[in-house]
């Protein structure tokens, strides 16, 4: 049968029509397999499809490549499910879909309309996994990374711009560079602060930058053990759960 609950955990943000768009996919994927009804299979198909973007099929990855993007995705991984703000893991793939060659799926427990310091630091840091175990395993950086250095430099300016989340700056917002300008304000407008503020500002977002890189490469130092196992199995298997890689922490936890 299909769990309801289940399926509304794992679509935080859908809004009515991307409900529809879900189940129609998964609609597919049950006439594919000749089923009369839709099975949870089919909407855990359909979704990361929705989300994730199609497999694509035929991509032959060298050795050497599969292995640095299993390390990456289970810096990632690891980083997530040791930092205590962090969402859940809901799966971690090695299977290139859409522009992405690999993805680690993290799922809140409940929608979130109000973000806590602490959660943001964490996703920093979750963020930087990736680069973090290129770092520490291969004492290299790859290309691999460019998209996760984008988000953190985004939701680092963000955090300093707009949230006043800095020790630096207190609770200060400066607004957003990204802000519409025509909103009944002149169309010359220049920043609302100095360039000496301009570059405190760029200091602060490396700050925080570099800091969630330390946070990110000191965890995984500390659970190098099971960042080998979390990697080993997606080369195995190259699709895993959440649930492996918590129970390959737990393991270790308790030995």
């Amino acid at each position: 049968g299909v769990d309801l609950e289940k399926i509304a955990r794992s679509t935080p943000g859908f809004s009515g029509a991307d409900l529809e768009n879900l189940l129609n996919e998964a609609s597919l994927y049950a006439g594919r397999n000749k089923r009369n009804e839709i099975a949870m299979e089919d909407i855990d198909k359909a979704r990361d499809k929705v989300l994730m973007g199609l497999e694509r099929d035929g991509m032959e990855i060298g050795e050497d490549e599969k292995k640095m993007l299993a390390y990456h995705e289970a810096g990632h991984a690891l980083v997530a499910a040791v930092l205590p703000h962090s969402d859940p893991i809901h799966k971690v793939t090695i299977i290139p879909r859409g522009k992405a060659m690999g993805v680690t799926q993290q799922l809140p427990e409940k929608e979130k309309y109000i973000y806590k310091r602490e959660y943001l630091l964490d996703r920093l840091a979750v963020i930087m996994g990736g680069r973090a175990a290129e770092d520490l395993i291969f004492e290299t950086s790859t290309s691999g990374a460019q998209d996760d250095l984008k988000q953190v430099a985004k939701l680092s300016r963000k955090m300093v711009l707009d949230l006043g989340m800095t020790d630096r700056f207190g609770h200060v917002s400066f607004g957003s560079e990204e802000q519409e300008i025509f909103l009944g304000r002149d169309m010359s407008q220049k920043q609302e602060y100095s360039d000496a503020t301009a570059r405190e500002i760029d200091e602060e977002v490396q700050k925080i930058s570099k800091e969630a890189f330390e946070r990110a490469k000191n965890t995984l130092v500390e659970n190098q053990d099971v960042l080998d196992k979390v990697a080993e199995l997606l080369l195995e298997k190259e699709e895993i759960s959440g649930k492996e890689v918590d129970k390959l922490l737990d393991k270790k936890e308790s030995d």
